[in-house]
């Protein structure tokens, strides 16, 4: 079967990236240019060029984040270092953090991640509209995968930009409930909300924009309904998302040093304290590598562990 791409708005350029990046939404109209989401920061000499490549010779004017995950917000920096008067705008709830710059409450170190500082400008106002290319989007309030996510919405064209709130075949990890807060309650409120909104046309974070909406939503529920169920389950998957995004950034790595590195996590021994104390540390970390190369998503090489 073929897969038919829905047809965007012309004022909308969608760069699709890797899983290790956030796909980047440019707008070019009358409220000049926008960015949705700069990707991670391994790749964010690749972000910034894709941008100006796009914009040509026109500068860009605004750059707002979904969520502040470092897959969404690692190219910011770079992209503000680029165009200087650039103004950022991120969800409301960790304006402060991203003033004083605490990586520690931004989950960068826990995670074992990285996201260079960057400046914030202002935040999105869940009720309020932003003025994107040639046309005015509502913000609403999207927690779950991260609990203080925004999805826009335009209600004309009916476009939704997700963020990690919705994909094709899923939505993201909720990190609240790895840090034992609720989250799957939330996680059903947004995929109700973007029933309501009742999208024709969806640019997640990471895959391809798609039409499907109902699909997603029922692929989607039906996930949110196993973790529910068994909360082990979604914090073994979590655990090798996160493995597997390093993994993505390393492309290769001796396996001893990824078995130290996620020793040495704070995530990981979080997961482990929580859920998988039965097993050392150590005799976890190995279950992990082992599960991932189980699973097509990594691959061994004599003592390396290697992207796959």
């Amino acid at each position: 079967m073929t897969r038919t791409t829905p047809a965007l708005p012309t004022d909308i350029t969608v760069l699709e990236r890797g899983w290790l990046s956030a796909n980047n939404v440019l707008f070019q109209g009358e409220h000049g240019s926008a960015l949705v989401d700069s990707g991670y920061f391994t790749h964010a000499d690749q972000t910034v060029d894709l941008v100006a490549a796009t914009l040509g010779e026109k500068p860009l004017d605004l750059l707002i984040n979904t969520h502040l995950h470092s897959d969404h917000c690692g190219g910011n920096a770079a992209l503000q270092a680029r165009w200087p008067q650039l103004a950022t705008r991120i969800p409301p709830g960790q304006f402060e953090q991203v003033r004083h710059w605490d990586p520690v409450a931004l989950t960068y170190e826990p995670t074992g991640q990285h996201c260079p500082p960057f400046r914030a400008d202002g935040v999105l106002v869940p009720g309020e509209q932003i003025a994107l290319g040639d046309r005015h989007w509502q913000i609403h309030a999207a927690p779950g995968h991260d609990a203080h996510a925004v999805v826009l919405f335009e209600p004309s064209s009916r476009v939704l930009i997700s963020g990690d709130a919705l994909w094709e075949n899923g939505f993201g990890v909720v990190f609240p409930e790895l840090e034992g807060e609720e989250g799957f309650a939330d996680v059903g409120a947004t995929l109700d909300l973007i029933e309501r909104l009742a999208p024709e046309t969806v640019i997640p974070g990471h895959g391809p924009v798609f039409g499907d909406v109902p699909r997603a939503l029922e692929i989607s529920r039906r996930r949110l309904a196993g973790f529910v169920a068994a909360p082990l389950k979604h914090a073994r998957h979590a655990a090798k998302v996160l493995l597997k995004y390093k993994l993505l950034e390393w492309q290769r790595i001796p396996l001893e040093d990824a078995l130290r590195w996620l020793e040495s996590t704070p995530y990981f021994r979080l997961l482990h304290e929580r859920h998988f104390a039965t097993l050392g540390l150590r005799e976890w970390a190995e279950e992990l590598v082992r599960d991932l190369v189980a699973s097509g998503a990594a691959a061994r090489h004599e003592a390396l562990l290697l992207n796959a």
